[in-house]
């Protein structure tokens, strides 16, 4: 079971996070098994198709391209003139193999962990020097694991070698009675087959790398439950830091709204328990909007600062209940409430008119119409 540096012990498994980050330092599943096997099959491959081309482009440079005339001898320029055209023969007739040998070098290592670029693992660490860890990286796992793979890449590759010998032995033998052409020919082809079988005996050790090293890479990212813990507090936030910002924004939406209770036109109350302040303006809202509610002690807050700035306070028990359940604040009322906040403005105006008319005071109907599906007892 893998361990952290405390020696508690990973169990679950990593985060995506954990993840991500692990990948920014270039920490991924990495196999040089099939990497090596990937890069030596694919120089077998390129040696069966482009060898013969390779070889009459080398007896062509041997032979022909070391010819020089007898005045070129004499000539500085022209030497070097033929010394530039048998580098450039050279290059073109290796070009196609180098190619293919840099691409699949570059496509190699993402077969498994995907593309992963970072500058991490170049960082110096000394704790890499220590030989007490050292051995300790000898005698893990992973240790045994290279031990295993090196005796079986030896005994599989020596066997197959050993394979191949004894069965191109006979055709070996007569190479002797052919003609020099002929027998290098021979000689070429059989090389390129036994260097291209030979590589791919290496495919056994890769069917167990591979698998190993995403195992070992996914065991060395799990977590303890502690690391997950502390991840989670980090991601979502501490606690009771949330809870302190959570009350110091009610706080501030509280003095926000408190500031608007005095540029009301009325409170609603139930009349101790709820209260709902509520303005509306013909030219710049197309219904009233609720610009402070609250209930218990917030409730008497806002009747409070109603009465200091000379508010209409109207007790409408059942509309102060519905406009408090189904209303937000700094929103429009809701429709079905339309018609009992129009009765309850309407007569805000009529008291104002009376205040500054005299006249017949006017009477509120507290019993104004609410919805079945708006209405709360509570």
């Amino acid at each position: 079971m893998a361990e952290n540096e405390n020696g508690q012990e990973k169990t679950e498994e990593a985060s995506a996070k954990r993840k991500q980050e692990a990948r920014d330092k270039g920490q991924i599943a990495r196999s040089r098994e099939l990497n090596t096997f990937l890069m030596l099959v694919a120089s077998g491959i390129g040696l069966l198709f482009l060898g013969k081309g390779l070889v009459t482009d080398l007896e062509i440079l041997l032979s022909d391209r070391l010819v020089i005339e007898r005045a070129d001898v004499f000539d500085a320029k022209s030497m070097l003139r033929l010394f530039m055209d048998s580098v450039h023969f050279g290059l073109n007739s290796v070009i196609p193999m180098l190619v293919l040998l840099v691409v699949v070098a570059t496509l190699a290592p993402m077969a498994l962990g995907g593309w992963s670029f970072s500058l991490t693992p170049l960082t110096p660490n000394l704790k890499k020097l220590d030989p007490i860890k050292g051995m300790a990286r000898l005698l893990s796992l992973k240790g045994l694991m290279e031990l295993f793979k090196a005796l079986a890449k030896f005994f599989i590759v020596g066997a197959m070698g050993v394979w191949l010998l004894y069965d191109r032995l006979p055709g070996l033998m007569v190479l002797g009675n052919q003609s020099v052409e002929q027998g290098l020919a021979r000689l070429g082809e059989d090389l390129m087959w036994v260097f291209l079988l030979l590589s791919s005996t290496l495919a056994l050790v890769v069917l167990v790398d591979v698998p190993f090293q995403l195992w070992d890479h996914s065991r060395k990212q799990k977590m303890t439950k502690q690391e997950v813990k502390d991840e989670q507090k980090e991601s979502e936030g501490n606690p009771e830091m949330k809870g302190k910002v959570r009350q110091t924004q009610r706080e501030i939406s509280q003095r926000r709204m408190m500031e608007a209770v005095p540029d009301a036109d009325v409170v609603v109350t139930n009349p101790t328990h709820y209260a709902v302040a509520l303005k509306y303006d013909q030219l710049s809202m197309a219904a009233p909007v609720v610009v402070a509610l609250g209930v218990d002690e917030v409730a008497g807050h806002i009747r409070r600062i109603a009465e200091a700035n000379d508010v209409p306070i109207l007790s409408a028990p059942p509309l102060a209940r519905a406009l408090y359940h189904n209303s937000e604040l700094d929103a429009e009322i809701p429709a079905g409430l339309f018609l009992a906040v129009a009765q309850v403005l309407a007569y805000v105006y009529q008291l104002r008119r009376y205040e500054l008319d005299g006249g017949v005071a006017p009477e509120f109907a507290a019993d104004a119409p609410i919805p079945d599906d708006l209405k709360r007892d509570d």
